[in-house]
């Protein structure tokens, strides 16, 4: 059972109370790349790295050591809408970590020195990433879905931007959208919520809320498109893809069951079955659903030889057809609905997964679904359910992108 607080601040705070001597702790920020334009594109993770290079309290040794010197892990991570800072620690660490926590996301002094030697980091981390064209491409997929649009840039930024970033502009950027009430503290650990307010309102009950400068007020457009880019790669990678549900939408969760089976981790995913295990014609295949707070992206991602990318791509097409024009059986869909329980129970059954996980979902719906609620929502599922989101999502044609 979870538990819930608000700080007077407007911070929230969640709990999963374990009885782990390892406690797992994050604090989400709906902050994102998507808050940003022009020359501030890519700053938000910039920010995340940057963050760690000292404080009005600590140089940038001190705080890789405070959490990595006990044995715990500190790490941090940027999406298109929210960024996290999290760590894994013994449960008697934990206060260490909130502190920490706390320090670099109102005290950050970003030492020019130190910024200036992360900006090379992140030119390398962008290098790299154009280098992996198995990443690359998704990112070019969502320039040519929501071009003009801030979700069409991609989270790094570019090498001109990072080069341009300033102490300076990165307090400024902090100070507009870094506000206590887009906050969440997220635990899963064998501590009391009690014991737990208490070191939150120790730590992070000094900083004064104030409105945030955020617009996200303009829905993207998705729109089609087939693209071939010639590249120089060992595969043909390819990308077909569509506009998905919402986080908010009532047909999430039809279609979260509709992705994982077409293409979810399981080696019997009908896309798996069909190309990979029939033909031979990748290592890779896959489908990811990314929700989002106003729009949702559906792809399947494939790496295959060279020349065989038109079949894989019509037998992609086919696998779409087939279960947008034909009903799940009744034994069909429970096997399907069995499976995604219990990989989301596996998931949820690893403290950092769940931390995640909960910090998420807290931050965007202010409630968290125990995983008995959310099996009920599965298990609610009809084949008419799951046949009508197919048709009206997959059934159609789909954008493509091919790295020849």
């Amino acid at each position: 059972m979870y538990e819930y607080h608000t700080l007077s601040n407007g911070i929230r705070i969640i709990l999963n109370h374990t009885a782990s001597r390892v406690a797992y702790s994050g604090v989400y920020i709906n902050v994102g790349s998507r808050d940003e334009k022009g020359s501030d594109e890519g700053m938000a993770h910039f920010i995340e790295h940057s963050i760690f290079k000292g404080t009005a309290h600590r140089r940038a040794y001190h705080i890789l050591n405070r959490i990595d010197g006990v044995g715990g892990e500190l790490n941090a991570f940027t999406t298109k809408e929210e960024t996290c800072v999290y760590a894994t620690s013994l449960t008697k660490d934990l206060d260490r970590c909130l502190e920490l926590f706390a320090d670099i996301l109102f005290h950050s002094t970003f030492p020019e020195a130190e910024i200036e030697r992360e900006k090379e980091v992140v030119i390398e981390e962008i290098n790299s990433y154009r280098d992996t064209p198995s990443e690359l491409i998704f990112d070019q997929y969502e320039e040519l879905a929501y071009e003009g649009h801030p979700l069409s840039h991609n989270i790094l930024g570019s090498k001109r931007n990072v080069r341009a970033f300033s102490p300076e502009r990165l307090r400024q950027h902090m100070e507009r959208l870094y506000t206590p009430s887009r906050m969440v503290v997220a635990v899963v650990g064998n501590v009391t919520m009690e014991r737990l307010v208490r070191m939150c309102e120790r730590y992070f009950g000094g900083a004064a809320d104030r409105p945030a400068s955020v617009e996200r007020g303009v829905r993207p457009e998705f729109r089609h498109f087939e693209r071939q880019i010639h590249r120089r790669t060992h595969q043909v990678h390819l990308l077909i893809g569509c506009e998905a549900p919402t986080i908010y939408d009532r047909e999430k969760t039809a279609f979260s069951l509709l992705n994982n089976i077409l293409g979810g981790p399981a080696m019997n995913s009908r896309l798996n079955v069909a190309i990979r295990e029939r033909y031979g014609f990748c290592y890779s295949i896959e489908s990811q659903y990314v929700p989002l707070t106003d729009t949702g992206l559906f792809y399947i991602y494939a790496g295959v030889e060279h020349g065989t990318e038109e079949r894989a791509l019509q037998l992609i097409r086919s696998e779409l057809h087939r279960i947008a024009d034909n009903k799940l059986s009744p034994r069909q869909l429970l096997a399907a609905q069995r499976q995604y329980i219990g990989q989301m129970a596996i998931n949820n059954d690893n403290g950092l997964n769940e931390m995640q996980s909960i910090g998420k979902a807290y931050l965007c719906f202010d409630h968290v679904d125990t995983l008995e609620e959310m099996n009920a929502d599965i298990l609610s599922l009809t084949p008419d359910d799951i046949q009508s989101t197919a048709a009206r999502r997959i059934g159609g044609e789909l954008s493509t992108l091919v790295y020849l």
